[in-house]
């Protein structure tokens, strides 16, 4: 083991190869022995509750605009303007693994 990191050390720290050979720095993502069963689990699970959240967050806004229609003007705005939030949080749950692939 400490051979290896001594080698992976001495390939990221050395000169430039004259010869023009080239170290893999940025090599391609593998995950950890035994946890891909797990992982993939618990980020089914994270969908799972943003979905519930969601349908739960777009519920309470209707409610809210609901009850806010007749003499409680300012909770039907507050649920008109929580539409958006609830709008953007899901996006954002829908695009993550995608932002976080181009990013890495």
């Amino acid at each position: 083991m400490l051979t290896h990191l001594a080698d992976v050390a001495l390939n990221v720290l050395a000169a430039p190869d004259p010869t023009g050979a080239s170290v893999d720095l940025d090599p391609a993502s593998q995950p950890i022995p035994g946890l891909g069963v797990l992982v993939t689990k618990l980020l089914a699970w994270a969908k799972w509750a943003l979905i519930v959240a969601g349908i739960l967050g777009m519920f309470i806004c209707a409610g809210m605009m609901i009850m806010g229609r007749r003499n409680r003007s300012s909770t039907a705005v507050d649920g008109a303007t929580g539409i958006p939030w609830v709008l953007g949080g899901l996006t954002l749950g829908a695009v993550a693994a995608t932002v976080v692939g181009a990013v890495l």
